[in-house]
């Protein structure tokens, strides 16, 4: 089986031994992407939230022609791209040199993180968001790179958004969902797909939802390091693949760390898919890997 893990934070501390600014282990991020391929994944894309993390995805990225990248400034964070009109025009078109520059060689794969969250507001305003989403819209119009949405807690004002812009952008995909079914038929009906992680599946209600939303909607990632699969969780019943595990004070290399999600997980989501939806595992592989493809174009990319 092949699978796509469309949203890995390989960029996160986590991966170099720093566990909440505490060093715990030694960096095996190179370890955590050879586990990867070893266990089925296909390709897969590094996320970014800021301009400077936009540039270390691209650079890691580019380090073997299985791996894409994001550009773009997640929700939470737009108070980066300045107070005034024209200090988000200059933030903007750094971004897009960052997006040329990536899309010339392949790499770059999709416009995000980007979207609305409302239940961090204290980091960023619900008006700076929205100024922030709107003004990376530019990017997607110019380019028609799909988009990496990130949707949280806001009803139903990323949705609006997204109707009144529809002309601006491509395709795309709600990642890290866990709303209602009726919400994702929403987003579907703009041509939009579903990411499906371990937050996705976390509830009875979350289950009832990824059941009734289409598999050819749906597309498989981890959100790694965060978002793993834990007993507590509706969905966990399901999981029958496991791997070596160590707390990260007993680190061990070729060990996974408990509670570190990393993309060689994306098994045990498409497990419980499987499971919810009392369909194979395969399919669920088959199915999710073609849908990636057709988002994200990942045959672009230059050898």
């Amino acid at each position: 089986m092949k699978f796509v893990d469309i949203g890995a934070n390989l960029l996160d501390p986590m991966f170099v031994g720093v566990y909440r600014d505490k060093h715990r282990h030694e960096a095996d991020l190179d370890d955590v992407i050879e586990r990867s391929w070893s266990n089925g994944i296909d390709r897969m894309l590094v996320t970014a939230g800021t301009l400077d993390e936009a540039q270390r995805a691209l650079d890691l990225a580019r380090n073997d022609t299985r791996t894409f990248s994001t550009v773009g400034v997640h929700p939470t964070r737009c108070n980066e791209l300045g107070e005034t009109d024209e200090n988000v025009q200059e933030y903007v078109e750094k971004l897009r040199a960052v997006v040329k520059d990536g899309m010339s060689d392949g790499t770059v794969a999709a416009l995000g993180e980007l979207g609305l969250d409302y239940a961090r507001t204290q980091f960023c305003d619900k008006d700076t968001q929205k100024r922030g989403f709107l003004a990376q819209l530019n990017i997607a119009e110019d380019t028609g790179l799909p988009l990496f949405l990130h949707n949280r807690d806001t009803g139903t004002d990323l949705l609006d958004l997204l109707r009144e812009n529809r002309s601006r952008f491509s395709r795309g995909v709600v990642h890290s969902f866990d709303d209602t079914a009726d919400l994702a038929e929403k987003f579907i009906d703009l041509d939009l797909y579903i990411g499906i992680n371990g937050c996705s599946l976390k509830t009875q209600e979350n289950l009832n939802a990824v059941k009734a939303i289409p598999l050819e909607r749906i597309l498989l990632e981890t959100d790694c390091p965060w978002c793993d699969v834990r007993a507590t969780h509706a969905g966990s019943g399901f999981v029958e693949t496991t791997f070596p595990t160590k707390k990260e004070k007993q680190f061990e290399p070729g060990c996974c760390i408990k509670n570190r999600f990393e993309p060689c997980h994306i098994i045990q989501i498409a497990e419980i898919v499987a499971g919810v939806k009392d369909i194979s595992v395969e399919e669920v592989a088959e199915v999710t890997t073609k849908n990636a493809y057709a988002v994200f174009g990942f045959e672009k990319k230059k050898v």
